[in-house]
């Protein structure tokens, strides 16, 4: 059995500023195809944005375990969704983050989830690599954390200057990362 996912009355009251825009871009709400549009929309826009209702500092937490050895842990090529909050259209891309452990380790699965908690928020892509640093910086015990981020946005794509192979990279780094210039160009080039 499928739970509802959903409060419904806020699924209608935001369909029902879909059904509003669409007339407003010159459509008839009522018409066969767009009849259903408005929740659709209005469904979608809260799965995109369900991070605003997740703990990504939770999901850490849940999942740390004792380890003495390890000096860069790395995962990468993590893939992400999000929207870019000045023009609600999408970004995505690809994720990698490094931490140097002390003592402490994060189960690999939280680091992929963390970073749909974030992605799963309108977004820009500077806060969004920030954040995820942040976080970890926080909340696991490690010696340096640093997020890589690489995403193409559709807002650069579909409108405006209309760059279709335009690419974004951001970066955050704290602790060992921050002070080990050749630490993080090891990083660096392990993502190659």
């Amino acid at each position: 059995m499928i739970l509802n996912k959903y409060d419904e009355k806020t699924v209608e009251e935001i369909a029902a500023c879909y059904r509003r825009i669409l007339e407003l871009v010159g459509e008839d709400p009522s018409r066969e195809g767009l009849l259903k549009t408005p929740v659709r929309a209005a469904k979608a826009i809260m799965d995109i944005t369900r991070g605003y209702r997740e703990d990504p500092e939770g999901i850490v937490r849940s999942a740390i375990f004792e380890h003495s050895g390890s000096q860069v842990v790395t995962v990468k090529d993590i893939e992400f969704y999000s929207v870019c909050e000045h023009h609600i259209l999408p970004f995505f891309g690809r994720i990698s983050i490094g931490y140097v452990p002390d003592g402490h380790i994060v189960g690999l699965s939280k680091l992929a989830r963390i970073v749909d908690v974030y992605a799963h928020r309108l977004q820009v892509q500077e806060r969004l690599t920030g954040e995820i640093c942040s976080l970890l910086t926080r909340t696991l015990t490690s010696k340096g954390v640093i997020v890589v981020c690489q995403a193409g946005h559709l807002c650069m794509k579909m409108r405006g200057v209309e760059k279709q192979d335009s690419t974004t990279v951001t970066m955050d780094f704290s602790g060992a990362f921050a002070d080990d210039a050749s630490l993080r160009r090891e990083f660096l080039d392990s993502l190659r």
